[in-house]
């Protein structure tokens, strides 16, 4: 079955991906659908189709479901690999941004290169366990909060700082054999106009 996210890590599986006609192909492909169907769907040649077709599956993007044979041909249905993708920053090797690239912790260019990050780790984990048939255990949350102030945004910022050291210096156990570290990350950033608002994050 399609992964809900699949995360492409590789220069040549992002190429591959953000061709035009590609994007199409899978735009079209949240159905599994073969060369034929897809071409009388797009008013393409089936030629051209197969071609792109062939090139999302060289990148493991997408995956033969059924094959039928039909007179002297055998006719392949394919599904994307994902229910959606999203690009990491592995896949632009030494230009991918990295925390310790970015010197200002209170910058965007930071924050950025956090969630970059957790999108290349997690891609990485979530391949791992997928292979080894496992569940990845994940904690997420977003929030929106409204401030009446700067003074009352920093000091909200302050206040949660403290409440995460806290819960830090009770939970953490360095020691526990057998324990696993997580890594968390936390960053705030003006709601976009016309965004709607956050809903909260569950465990994974």
């Amino acid at each position: 079955m399609p992964v809900d996210v699949d995360v492409v890590a590789e220069t040549e599986r992002a190429q591959a991906l953000l061709a035009p006609a590609r994007l199409e192909l899978l735009e079209h492909l949240a159905q599994p659908d073969s060369a034929a169907g897809l071409a009388r769907r797009l008013g393409l040649p089936r030629q051209r189709v197969n071609y792109h077709l062939r090139e999302l599956e060289s990148q493991h993007l997408i995956e033969v479901v059924e094959e039928r044979r039909r007179g002297n041909c055998v006719e392949r249905t394919y599904r994307r690999t994902g229910q959606a993708y999203t690009i990491s920053t592995a896949a632009l090797g030494r230009l991918g941004t990295t925390p310790e690239d970015v010197q200002d912790r209170f910058s965007s260019a930071f924050q950025i290169a956090l969630a970059s990050r957790a999108v290349r780790e997690l891609g990485a984990l979530q391949s791992g366990a997928r292979s080894a048939r496992k569940k990845l255990p994940t904690f997420a949350l977003e929030v929106d909060v409204r401030f009446a102030s700067a003074e009352a945004r920093n000091a909200f910022a302050g206040e949660l700082a403290d409440a995460v050291a806290e819960l830090v210096r009770k939970h953490h156990d360095e020691e526990s054999r057998g324990g696993r570290a997580f890594r968390f990350y936390l960053g705030a950033y003006p709601r976009p106009r016309g965004a709607p608002p956050a809903a909260t994050g569950d465990a994974d």
